[in-house]
């Protein structure tokens, strides 16, 4: 074995190894040109989107579709004028962006309208086809309204308003709030007995000046000529009125004497004197 310890080998010392690095000056040309570009490509991504933005602003403000013709339905109860004013309607609006649900919802607000139709026709007219509600009756509910034939109580009357309808009374607004199923019933129940008074026999709607109706009992009729009650109940309106037409112009004769008369039996009228 090989003595060491006697050697005259020396190791040498190595020095750690040292890395010097050089730094570079900062190049500010080349930072500048960076924010250069990126400011240009902002630049370019706003004319971009702009462009297009401004584009649709003036195609929009300058519509092909401008309204010329507005066509309104023939009606008995509103002008062309409150029609189109209800509307917000008028020539020049662009046709394209116009709002029809809107503005039905609108003509709608109006008691006398029951229905609106409106058709839109390129590339510059428009229709409103209104349905007015008809009356048939005033009800008399402390306030005055009209009664149309689908038993709805629809405005109150205004002056000017005409008056020359049966007059309803025993319902009232409480009544028709409390109980509006009830109420629509006896009310559609109203307008069918209204329709077959103007349709059958010598006695006729005309003959009528007033029909009460009481919850418990029903209808009763009172006579244009002496107010002579006539007791009609409920239901079975037709052959009641059918018998009581046979005989009414010869009861007319005894009406000073006559206290009511009263159809609500199956097969008979009583007829009570005073």
């Amino acid at each position: 074995m090989r003595d060491f310890a006697n050697s005259s080998y020396q190791r040498r010392k190595v020095a750690p190894n040292k890395i010097k690095i050089q730094r570079k000056p900062l190049d500010l040309k080349k930072h500048l040109r960076l924010i250069k570009k990126l400011a240009t490509g902002v630049t370019l991504l706003a004319l971009a989107c702009g462009i297009p933005y401004g584009c649709y602003r003036a195609i929009t403000a300058v519509t092909l579709f401008s309204l010329k013709s507005i066509e309104v339905s023939n009606a008995k109860h509103l002008t062309r004028d409150e029609i189109l004013g209800l509307a917000g309607l008028e020539p020049g609006k662009d046709l394209l962006s116009l709002n029809l649900k809107s503005m039905g919802e609108h003509i709608l607000q109006n008691p006398w309208v029951e229905a609106v139709r409106i058709n839109r026709y390129f590339p510059d007219a428009i229709s409103i086809v209104v349905t007015e509600r008809e009356p048939i009756a005033i009800v008399n509910m402390g306030f005055i309204y009209y009664l149309d034939q689908q038993g709805e109580v629809f405005k109150v009357l205004n002056q000017g308003d005409r008056l020359d309808y049966p007059v309803i009374t025993g319902f009232s607004e409480e009544e028709l709030g409390r109980d509006p199923k009830g109420s629509k019933e006896a009310l559609l129940a109203t307008c069918e007995l209204l329709k077959i008074l103007r349709d059958k026999g010598s006695f006729i709607l005309a003959d009528v000046s007033e029909i009460h109706y009481d919850e418990g009992y029903g209808f009763t009729l009172f006579t244009a000529s002496g107010s002579l009650p006539v007791k009609v109940g409920s239901g079975d309106f037709t052959a009641k009125v059918e018998r009581f037409a046979r005989i009414y112009r010869s009861l007319m004769v005894q009406l000073p004497v006559i206290h009511y008369i009263d159809l609500d039996y199956n097969d008979k009228i009583i007829v009570k004197k005073s």
